[in-house]
């Protein structure tokens, strides 16, 4: 399946059957979802894999008893970490050099342009939000990974961070966030695609509202 074909195909599925993902699948979805971008290469997100009965039974309580945690085999909650910034990323700057992607001039610039850029986001209050677009870009390759690999998912919005934290063992933590949900498993229904407006509604060039035809009437 082409990534166009797995966005074309993705759908939002809410029930599932009770038959567990391969270890093999999990891993390599999740070894996906890692390979999504961040923000100076900080990798500034996590991925708590949550399949033990327990652990589902207690994401359905955090959010309101929606059925996805219930009954998918695997919950997926990414973490967003907007303090990670802080820490040592000796090991992120080390791999680049040894793949030949950056130099060590490189290095010495972008890790302190890095920083200086964080500073500022924490200046400005916006850490949390970076760190948790991080966090979504992660989760959309899931998603998109999993139709590849017959697997269905349901991006899950609804829920109390502050239980969803306990349940995943950070309790009151706040130099973290939950940025999303996904549930992941095997399809128990056939959901059909409920359509999209038309490209012209949403999608426009060079501003927000302009339509190429209307411009040039304006300008006419």
């Amino acid at each position: 399946m082409s990534v166009a074909e797995a966005i074309r195909t993705r759908r939002t599925v809410r029930h599932y059957l009770p038959d567990p993902i391969p270890k093999t699948t999990l891993d390599a979805l999740l070894g996906l979802a890692v390979e999504a971008p961040t923000s100076w290469n900080l990798q500034d997100r996590s991925i708590v894999a949550v399949s033990a009965d327990e652990g589902r039974a207690g994401l359905a309580w955090a959010t309101g008893g929606q059925p996805q945690p219930q009954e998918a085999p695997v919950v997926l909650v990414f973490v967003a970490e907007p303090q990670s910034w802080r820490d040592d990323h000796s090991d992120v700057y080390e791999q680049a050099l040894r793949s030949g992607a950056w130099n060590d001039e490189f290095v010495a610039m972008f890790s302190a342009a890095a920083r200086a850029f964080q500073e500022d986001l924490d200046q400005r209050g916006l850490l949390r939000e970076y760190a948790v677009k991080d966090a979504m870009i992660a989760a959309s390759f899931v998603m998109l990974a999993a139709t590849e690999m017959g697997l269905a998912t349901s991006p899950m919005n609804g829920w109390d961070e502050a239980k969803v934290k306990k349940v995943i063992g950070i309790g009151d933590r706040d130099d973290l966030a939950i940025a999303l949900l996904v549930s992941v498993g095997y399809p128990a229904q056939d959901q059909r695609h409920p359509g999209r407006r038309a490209r012209e509604r949403n999608v426009f060039h060079e501003s927000y509202g302009a339509d190429g035809a209307g411009d040039t009437a304006r300008q006419g």
